[in-house]
């Protein structure tokens, strides 16, 4: 058996007994294996290899940090002996540094106390970095339930995350809470509200908290998310248009007039449309100056002696002058023409 150096927090006892993978993987050409059985043997050992994978990377990430460091300590200050120290290995950098990433992890979860070394092997390595990067109290909900035995893999993670965002927010009625902690109310409808709602000013959270409140199901919570999610569109579109800006129009009064008829993802989008179009006016205008500067410098660089650049030039006319025609089929039977006018 490979003998891992020791460490102080354990991690090295929690590797033991994974550094030699013997398993029996079924026959696949076996008639007499049932489907089930078949796809258990197989899981089985696929979870075997995924806890080695994920145990077996940490260490990789903790060597790779030792050397990154040593070379921070003594080298040129330029990193450059640790990127010959991964050429060597056939290592690429973005690798190295998610290998790192993966051993930071292993330290935050291990050091503050949250998880215990045993437990790793409960985890897919992407939901323990997904783990390490998450608040206090998501790290300790998962590791309890890592170390109760259960898989953790990011769906666990997501799922826990989204249920204790639901239940501590303030920004879901206790209504919605109560159905929550019951499972009538699947906490994944919540989390997304809750996402939707912290952008939002205190007054069109307050309309949206009293719908889910007055009749908390699944539809309304999908509802109000959308709404939300459109409120937000909305707001953030009408303060980039400048239409709406150099006007005396009620933005706020025309929101709650479109909420009030049921076409506010309308009135979202209208607004939105509105803001692509000042900018891509505004783009156009930019490239327009630009084609019209190259076609001068390119006149004038040209002569008799270079008929074709000439002809060139003249047919990007019909795209640099005051006047831009530009065909909307590719037999020409519709043409657009758009007027610039320079200041």
């Amino acid at each position: 058996m490979v003998q891992f150096p020791q460490s102080g927090n354990g991690f090295a006892s929690a590797l033991e007994g994974l550094a030699d993978i013997t398993f029996q993987l079924p026959d696949p050409e076996d008639e007499q294996i049932s489907d089930d059985v078949f796809d258990q043997q197989v899981e089985n050992a696929w979870l075997v290899c995924d806890r080695f994978d994920l145990q077996t990377e940490i260490w990789r990430g903790k060597i790779l940090r030792a050397v990154r460091d040593r070379e921070k300590k003594t080298g040129d200050g330029r990193g450059t002996g640790f990127l010959n120290w991964l050429k060597n290995r056939e290592i690429g950098k973005s690798q190295a540094y998610s290998l790192i990433e993966l051993a930071n992890s292993a330290d935050t979860l291990l050091k503050e106390g949250h998880l215990d070394p045993t437990a790793i092997k409960n985890f897919s390595k992407r939901a323990f970095v997904e783990t390490a990067k998450s608040s206090p109290e998501i790290q300790q909900l998962v590791a309890d339930a890592a170390q109760k035995g259960d898989r953790i893999t990011r769906r666990e993670v997501k799922q826990l995350t989204d249920e204790w965002t639901a239940m501590s927010s303030d920004l879901i009625p206790d209504e919605v809470k109560e159905k929550a902690a019951d499972r009538s109310i699947p906490s994944r409808y919540l989390a997304p509200l809750v996402k939707e709602l912290e952008k939002l000013p205190d007054s069109h959270v307050s309309a949206l908290q009293v719908d889910v409140a007055t009749n908390p199901t699944v539809d309304t919570l999908k509802q109000a998310t959308t709404d939300a999610r459109n409120l937000a569109k909305y707001l953030d579109a009408a303060a980039q248009v400048q239409a709406i800006n150099q006007s005396s129009v009620d933005v706020e009064m025309a929101l709650s007039e479109a909420m009030r008829l049921g076409c506010l993802n309308t009135a979202s989008d209208l607004v939105k449309q509105a803001a692509q179009l000042e900018q891509t006016i505004a783009k156009l205008y930019t490239t327009w100056k630009r084609l019209g500067s190259l076609a001068d410098r390119l006149y004038i660089d040209t002569g008799a002696s270079t008929p074709s650049l000439r002809s060139l030039i003249t047919c990007i006319e019909r795209l640099s002058g005051e006047v831009i025609e530009v065909p909307l089929d590719d037999m020409g039977d519709r043409t657009i023409r758009l007027r610039i006018l320079s200041e």
